[in-house]
């Protein structure tokens, strides 16, 4: 049976193991697998214990997301996006910092929580917008198209961000929460993508959907300067979710490949695959990447979970570490395929299907070139937010 600290049950990954090759062939959501985590309280694992839910930090989130997407990826990727929003929410709460509260009751009465923060053309998510708000009665009407909207078919308030240009000379970036329920605004069904494909990603379009002051999280200056315990939260949560899916994903093409190895043969040995040389080489170089990664992403989110003092060098830590362990997540699956020989490329191989989710995992915020901007200009000392931006 699951528990509040233990959501995951061996049954229930079970099910989610047989399900996800399905979901991935059918292009559908993940809905019997969300049901699954819903009933066992798996939303509420970032919830603080005194507001019914586990109370786990960061670290301890991350480390069961990790199994979740051992078995299920796509599953594991989308439910981030409604803990992201929880887990910072409380960690706001413990560190005294405004901005959670909203967050954590809805959470607690059961709402859904999804993130549109995603939009064509806007490479610093978050900070910038390609949305308009306009200030109306009680409120702010929302004009956009938000893309990459996992969990569009079951969230109760997508949580997104828009530009406030009212004053041309302090633009401002109003966050905030739009209810499913509210007129101005329509799903598009836009994702038949290449991996990841159970999360059902839509596109939402907005036009002057209204969020009233109660459901605005904050109004805070546009680009970095805007920057503040809110946004890092988010970010840790965010990023460093990313990556354990991911990670999770890596660690599961390792384990596809290598309990096959005794069984391949080839008729110039006269022993199986495991004993060549350069498959000896492969496996090590993922078992390294695999350690690596996970020893990276364990000392970031223990840092995050226990409160060390990076100062203003977190922002930093935090995409650098997201960046590190895709790109080894990456380099595992992309060795397990070489490995795996031609087996590895058939719909039948559950290869095929990770290598097809785990390529997503450079692309998500921040992609290689943003993360690269940013560690350089940080660790130089260069205001990300001054113009012209190169050069």
């Amino acid at each position: 049976m699951p528990t509040l600290t233990q959501p995951l049950t061996d049954e229930m990954l079970a099910h989610f193991d047989e399900r996800a090759p399905v979901y991935d062939r059918e292009n559908r959501f993940f809905q019997e697998d969300f049901d699954e985590l819903r009933a066992s309280g798996y939303l509420d694992v970032a919830l603080p214990t005194e507001m019914g839910g586990a109370g786990l930090d960061l670290l301890e989130v991350n480390r069961l997301q990790r199994r979740l997407a051992y078995h299920a990826p796509a599953t594991a990727l989308a439910v981030n996006m409604h803990v992201y929003w929880v887990g910072m929410a409380a960690d706001l709460g413990r560190r005294g910092a405004p901005g959670g509260d909203w967050i954590l009751e809805h959470a607690a009465g059961g709402d859904v929580l999804a993130a549109g923060h995603s939009e064509a053309g806007n490479d610093i998510p978050l900070l910038l917008s390609s949305a308009t708000a306009e200030r109306g009665d009680g409120g702010w009407h929302v004009t956009g198209h938000k893309i990459f909207g996992s969990l569009s078919p079951v969230w109760t308030y997508l949580g997104l961000h828009a530009l406030d240009t009212s004053d041309p000379a302090g633009p401002r970036v109003v966050h905030g929460f739009l209810h499913r329920d509210t007129p101005g605004y329509h799903i598009e069904d836009t994702w038949d993508v290449l991996g990841m494909r159970a999360t059902a990603s839509q596109d939402t379009v907005l036009d002057r959907a209204f969020i009233p002051d109660a459901d605005v999280l904050m109004v805070c200056p546009a680009g970095f300067a805007g920057a503040g315990p809110v946004q890092v939260t988010l970010f840790a949560w965010a990023l460093l979710g990313f990556a354990g899916v991911y990670l999770g994903t890596a660690r599961r093409a390792y384990d596809e490949v290598v309990r096959r190895l005794p069984d391949r043969t080839s008729v110039a040995l006269t022993r199986s695959m495991a004993h060549h040389p350069e498959v000896q080489h492969a496996v090590a170089e993922m078992r390294i990447a695999l350690e690596a990664a996970e020893a990276h992403l364990d000392r970031v989110c223990a840092d995050w979970a226990t409160g060390v003092d990076h100062g203003g060098d977190w922002p930093l830590k935090i995409v650098a570490c997201k960046h590190d362990v895709v790109s080894r997540a990456w380099s595992v699956v992309d060795t397990a395929l070489d490995v795996s020989g031609g087996a590895g490329i058939f719909k039948t191989s559950r290869l095929e299907q990770l290598v097809r989710d785990a390529r997503l995992g450079r692309m998500h915020p921040g992609n290689r070139m943003l993360t690269h901007e940013l560690v350089g200009k940080l660790s130089l000392g260069i205001d990300p937010d001054a113009q012209p931006r190169w050069g």
